[in-house]
């Protein structure tokens, strides 16, 4: 019903050799949105994370930045904001680029971050700071926050500021953070009613074909056996809740949504 994604946003090429830059791919993704929107009444729509490799340097990350904001401001539509992605233990942590990272507040613009962080099992690193750096930097969401509930200050900081923390289940079993799910971190802030979101990290790299198996997983390994079918609504509703959309279009999303629950309920509940 809605969609966001993170993309590098790499360059095109057309057989003729002519190069195309991200404003042209972001133009592309726009038109092919539009159009799948029109055609599918049901379908609210999509938006992308700008992402950039946290294996570059400082300076690098300035330019991506600068791109971003340009980008922010040409397609307020469908961009959503920026992170940075890859192995948080072998890339650098999100301080080091403090400078390139305050660049928009500097300029007096917006870029909604949703910054990766925490996700690992090892304490005492660079890595467990990330979380609370991405607060700091007032991130909109924290991808996987594997690590948050070892940092009190930090956890209750997150929930005090409303950051929902993306959980990966099947990611977090093929990276080998946990093997059994009922061990998973995130039972813990589920229990404690800190906001969260089921996410699908590396579908296709796991060989996963939809969020739907994420959803199981949490609620099957997760959320523990006093589970139900309210807990299966409110993660779907924090989808919403929780995403990049303005007020009034989270409102109408969930107008659709609620229908569509509604005749899930019938259909399927006794």
């Amino acid at each position: 019903m809605y969609l966001e994604l993170r993309a590098l946003l790499p360059q095109t090429y057309e057989l003729n050799g002519t190069i195309n830059d991200r404003f042209w791919t972001l133009r592309a993704y726009q038109e092919v949105l539009r159009q799948f929107v029109a055609e599918h009444s049901d379908f609210f729509g999509a938006r992308v994370i700008f992402t950039a490799n946290r294996g570059i340097n400082a300076s690098q990350l300035k330019e991506v930045i600068e791109e971003a904001v340009k980008l922010q401001r040409e397609f307020p539509e469908i961009m959503a904001g920026f992170d940075l992605v890859g192995r948080e233990d072998t890339g650098r942590p999100l301080w080091y680029f403090k400078e390139p990272l305050s660049l928009p507040e500097q300029l007096g613009v917006s870029l909604p971050y949703f910054f990766h962080a925490g996700e690992t099992d090892f304490q005492g690193t660079d890595v467990d700071q990330n979380i609370l750096d991405a607060l700091l930097f007032n991130t909109s969401r924290i991808g996987h926050g594997f690590a948050l509930v070892r940092h009190p200050t930090t956890k209750a900081l997150s929930r005090k500021m409303g950051v929902a923390v993306e959980v990966c289940p099947i990611s977090n079993q093929v990276l080998k953070l946990v093997s059994d799910l009922r061990d998973h971190p995130a039972a813990v802030l589920m229990s404690e009613g800190h906001p969260l979101v089921i996410s699908s990290d590396d579908p296709a790299i796991f060989g996963a074909s939809g969020l739907s198996y994420d959803f199981y997983e949490a609620f099957v390994g997760i959320a523990g056996l006093t589970s139900g079918a309210g807990t299966l609504k409110e993660l779907a509703i924090n989808s919403i809740r929780y995403s990049s959309l303005s007020p009034q279009q989270k409102e109408e999303a969930l107008s659709i949504w609620q229908k569509k629950w509604d005749k899930f309920v019938v259909e399927n509940l006794p």
